[in-house]
C-alpha cells in the first residue's frame, strides 16, 4: 500500500507514522506537513517515507503527481479549540481537511479517508460545544464525498507509546501525571483508554479492509485495531 499522512509531526500522527512504517504490506509512506518530521524514530524503515514539506496546505497543484495512485489517507492534522474563535478553528478543522480531501479524491478513487475526529463530536452541528459543532460538520462533509471507504475516528484518552509526544504544551504536562492512573485503569477498561499503536493499528486495518463508510468510536477503534 502507498498511505498519506497528514499531521506527522503530532501526537497521534508520530504514532501513526511509527506503525505505518513497519507495516511489512506498506511500500511507501507519505507525509505531507508544513514542518519535515524529524527525528526520525531509531530503526524505523524510513527508505519508505517520502517527505512533502509546504508551508500553505491549501495549495498542493504541484504535488498532485506525488499525490496520486495512494490506497489511504490518514488525517490526522488538528489543533486544539482552545482560545480560538469558531471561525479560526473551523478555517483549520474544517475549510483545510475539505480542501484536501477534494484535491485527493479526483486523483484516489479508491481510496479509504481515515480522518480523526474526538470524542464527543456532535453529528447534528447544533450543540453547544463549538469544536464538536465543527467536527461534526467535517465529518458530515467527508461522508458526503465518494472515496471508497471513510472511517471517522473518535478517540478519546489516548496514551502516547514508544517516546511519542504531544505538542501541546498543556498535554506534555498533563500526561507524566495521568500516567500512574492510565496504567491502573487501562487493564479495567479495555478500549476505553488507547494508545498510539491502537489507532495505528486500526488506521491500517481500516485501509486492508475497506469496509464502507464507517463512525469509530473507542471501542470500536479498539477492536479494530486487534483485527
Amino acid at each position: 500500500m502507498r498511505i498519506l499522512i497528514l499531521g506527522a509531526t503530532g501526537m497521534v500522527g508520530q504514532g501513526v507514522l511509527r506503525e505505518t512504517l513497519l507495516a511489512k504490506d506498506v511500500s511507501e509512506v507519505i507525509s505531507l506537513a508544513r514542518s519535515p518530521v524529524e527525528p526520525l524514530p531509531p530503526g524505523d524503515p524510513a527508505h519508505k517515507l517520502t517527505q512533502l514539506v509546504h508551508r500553505d496546505l491549501f495549495d498542493l497543484d504541484s504535488f498532485i503527481p506525488q499525490l496520486t495512485n495512494l490506497d489511504a489517507c490518514f488525517f490526522c492534522l488538528g489543533v486544539s479549540s482552545l482560545g480560538m474563535s469558531e471561525a479560526d478553528y473551523s478555517h483549520i478543522t474544517y475549510d483545510l481537511t475539505l480542501s484536501v480531501a477534494k484535491m485527493l479524491l479526483p486523483h484516489n478513487p479508491m481510496m479509504t479517508f481515515v480522518y480523526v475526529s474526538g470524542a464527543g463530536t456532535d453529528s447534528t452541528e447544533k450543540g453547544k460545544s463549538m469544536w464538536a459543532r465543527v467536527k461534526g460538520k467535517t465529518e458530515n462533509a467527508l461522508l458526503d464525498m465518494p472515496f471508497k471507504a471513510t472511517y471517522l475516528f473518535r478517540p478519546g484518552v489516548i496514551q502516547p507509546l514508544h517516546g511519542v509526544k504531544s505538542k501541546t504544551k498543556a498535554y506534555r504536562l498533563l500526561y507524566p501525571l495521568m500516567w500512574p492512573f492510565i496504567t491502573v485503569l487501562k487493564p479495567l477498561m479495555p478500549g476505553v483508554i488507547l494508545t498510539t499503536e491502537n489507532v495505528a493499528f486500526a488506521m491500517l486495518n481500516a485501509a486492508r479492509l475497506c469496509e464502507g463508510d464507517k463512525i469509530m468510536e473507542s471501542k470500536d477503534i479498539y477492536q479494530l485495531s486487534r483485527r
